[in-house]
């Protein structure tokens, strides 16, 4: 008889009946059984020990094997991870690794598997994502080529206010240029911010934002005392397509990140600044980036070249351009008549120049804003499929 039986669990339990009935000895049922006397003791004990369950194959894994990590260098990435629960295996590896690189940390799936034993990581919820659309934006070439701004959500505060971010990053270092804890979306808010961000890294060539305030109007125009002025100083305003936020999908991505800076908020404004400052400084300085390779952003971040002015540029319109002052009701005089255009640019200049029979595009420095309409004589949206001519330099 074979030990080696189609079903060995019977053989086993026949084996332990035959030596429990005492009617052969322990070496007549092993040759029976064509097993050695060891093996024939080891189940006898096991079922003595724990009875019929005893008799069930055990688990072959060592209890310890060259390739467990570490129990220090499980400790490490366990309380890494308490201290950053919002820190997934790739950032967490990432972080330690730059901070000890002659320890031989574990790859991220292991990681992963440590964290999911200690029951740190939860299921991830599956988001629905709107299509790609063909919307086409600027990409991010270098740093400052493009930054994002927007406001996030606004959430309740214990010292009777909102709470309503105003956020700037950089689109191709990541870098967080701005974290502000202001409570509006107004434009006098929003001023000095802008002003300090550029005095303290220099001018984007682009700035990207959604169709809200401050930064766009439901006007013609669609200018803002903001975007007015970002005009002026050679950005260019880049607006997103309503209801498309996934075309800013970078900065909303971030967005969801600065939850842990402001939740809950602090008691004070004051406070709630100093949080989102320490913030910023982490996020640039410390945080592992998945995009950059697991490197921080300040490490691809440097200032612009393109420094904030002493004194905002005038236009250098054509000489065929006309050219009209805009009044402080936001109206010019064109042929006879008043042709409202923004009061966002009161007392600015702007040029009209001919492009095609009697109608005119009206441009604010190199900005298209609209089309004056011959037979209403009244301004009216540029044409989205009408290409840009002659874009105009600014002279200081």
């Amino acid at each position: 008889m074979s030990w080696n039986a189609s079903n060995v669990m019977d053989q086993r339990v026949s084996f332990i009946s035959a030596c429990l009935a005492g009617e052969m000895s322990m070496t007549e049922l092993c040759a029976l059984y064509s097993i050695s006397r060891v093996t024939g003791y080891k189940w006898l004990l096991r079922y003595r020990q724990e009875g019929a369950a005893g008799l069930a194959d055990g688990s072959s894994a060592p209890h310890a094997h060259g390739r467990q990590t570490a129990a220090a260098i499980v400790e490490a990435l366990l309380s890494l991870r308490r201290q950053r629960p919002n820190w997934g295996p790739k950032k967490l590896v990432a972080y330690l690794s730059a901070k000890q690189p002659d320890t031989p940390w574990p790859a991220p799936s292991t990681a992963g598997e440590i964290l999911k034993r200690a029951g740190l990581v939860s299921a991830r919820r599956k988001r629905r994502r709107a299509p790609v659309t063909g919307f086409e934006l600027t990409e991010p070439l270098y740093p400052n080529h493009v930054w994002a701004a927007d406001h996030k959500g606004w959430v309740a505060t214990a010292y009777a206010a909102r709470l309503e971010p105003l956020t700037v990053t950089d689109g191709f270092s990541r870098y967080l240029v701005s974290l502000s804890a202001t409570g509006t979306t107004r434009a006098s808010e929003a001023h000095p911010l802008f002003r300090q961000a550029f005095e303290d890294h220099g001018l984007p060539e682009v700035i990207r934002t959604d169709n809200g305030s401050p930064f766009a109007s439901a006007s013609v125009t669609g200018l803002t005392s903001l975007s007015a002025h970002w005009t002026r100083l050679g950005i260019r305003h880049e607006r997103i397509a309503p209801g498309k936020p996934q075309q800013n999908g970078r900065h909303e991505r971030f967005h969801l990140t600065l939850k842990e800076a402001m939740t809950p908020p602090e008691k004070s404004q004051a406070e709630q600044q100093r949080r989102f400052d320490l913030y910023r400084q982490d996020y640039n300085e410390e945080r592992p980036h998945e995009a950059l390779g697991q490197q921080v952003p300040g490490r691809f971040f440097h200032k612009s070249q393109r420094v904030m002015p002493a004194r905002i540029p005038e236009p250098d319109y054509p000489a065929e351009a006309k050219v009209r002052r805009v009044r402080s009701n936001g109206e010019i005089k064109w042929k006879g008549s008043l042709v409202f255009i923004s009061t966002a640019i009161r007392a600015d200049s702007v040029a009209l120049v001919e492009i095609d029979n009697d109608v005119f595009e009206v441009r604010f420095y190199d900005r298209p804003i609209g089309q004056i309409d011959p037979s209403s004589v009244k301004l009216k949206p540029t044409p989205k499929h009408q290409p840009q001519k002659g874009q105009f330099q600014t002279k200081l």
